[in-house]
């Protein structure tokens, strides 16, 4: 199956020839029906490869098409097949969320009867049929996003860009977001590149990720295989009663088959493993034999944050 996005060697630089380049020669393939997470900090060139698929922004150097049609040559085509969800929110607070659906709506090209199902079939899709009179302004941030995502589906596009659309949402909005955004896929196979800087949704809803870094996609590949490739080792934290652990248990500690690492920091016992639950008994029974009462225990299994980790040196952090 041929992909439905694909750039070569894709570039976009600010203000030229001196301006600084905000993405750099990027080679991507994204399959049809695929959710193709773009992870990476603040400042990595995410939005800006979204501007230059939707065809908001030209590129410097190189191309991408979008289902057979060239961004660079035909972004008119590009737009008709694409939704864009921008990491701002893009409605109009004085309107009601109804009055905001059948404005864009009519943008699209929709009228009658085809616009009041597409209206009435986006505001179900988001749960806010019942909210539809209201002003967007008397809405909470999450009901906002959602609407912001809604405007987007009103024309049925084959791919969704969505960039950042959980930004700044708490726990309970987030996950009613990320459940809309698996909906698409499974419901329509819509093709989806969602960028965020959260390694937990990433890691959670994409078929494959693109880790991007100053501009450059440095890591490619379903996250199971960029998590396993790093080889990184499970990370076993133990509260303990004591500041001190006698040099005989650290090293009947060591001793411990798949244990790589151990350290000990006041009342934390810190321990790199290759599989925690396979040697955790062995080492409770270490600890209880000395005498060592432990107060917490915790397991950190490898995630897409440590592949950023120890490809950067850098940790993924939401910008203040």
């Amino acid at each position: 199956m041929a992909p439905i996005i694909t750039t070569h060697k894709l570039s976009k630089q600010y203000h030229p020839p001196k301006g600084p380049l905000a993405i750099k020669e990027i080679d991507l393939e994204i399959q049809e029906g695929e959710i193709f997470g773009l992870l990476g900090p603040n400042g990595a060139g995410k939005t800006t490869l979204i501007g230059v698929l939707c065809g908001l922004l030209p590129p410097t150097t190189g191309d991408a098409t979008i289902a057979g049609h060239s961004v660079g040559r035909n972004p008119m085509a590009v737009k008709r097949i694409i939704g864009v969800v921008p990491e701002e929110i893009a409605l109009y607070a004085r309107l009601s969320g109804r009055q905001n659906l059948r404005y864009f709506g009519s943008l699209y090209g929709l009228a009658g009867r085809e616009l009041d199902q597409a209206v009435d079939k986006a505001l179900e899709e988001i749960a806010l049929t019942d909210r539809a009179g209201d002003k967007v302004a008397d809405y909470s941030n999450g009901m906002k996003r959602r609407l912001n995502i809604a405007v987007e589906l009103l024309h049925k596009p084959r791919i969704l860009l969505m960039d950042e659309p959980t930004l700044g949402l708490d726990p309970e909005s987030r996950r009613h977001i990320l459940d809309l955004v698996m909906r698409f896929k499974q419901d329509q196979g819509t093709t989806i590149l969602y960028t965020t800087h959260n390694m937990d949704e990433a890691q959670e809803l994409s078929d494959r990720v693109g880790i991007i870094h100053h501009g450059r996609i440095i890591a490619l590949g379903a996250p199971g295989e960029l998590i396993q490739a790093m080889h990184s080792e499970d990370t076993l934290r133990l509260n303990i009663g004591i500041s001190t652990v006698s040099p005989a248990t650290l090293n009947a500690l060591r001793r411990v088959k798949g244990v790589k690492q151990i350290s000990s920091d006041k009342h934390t016992l810190t321990f790199s493993l290759l599989s925690a639950a396979e040697v955790l008994p062995e080492i409770l029974c270490i600890v209880k034999e000395a005498g060592i009462g432990v107060r917490a225990l915790t397991v950190q299994q490898p995630n897409l944050e440590t592949v950023f980790l120890r490809l950067t040196g850098e940790r993924l952090t939401e910008a203040p």
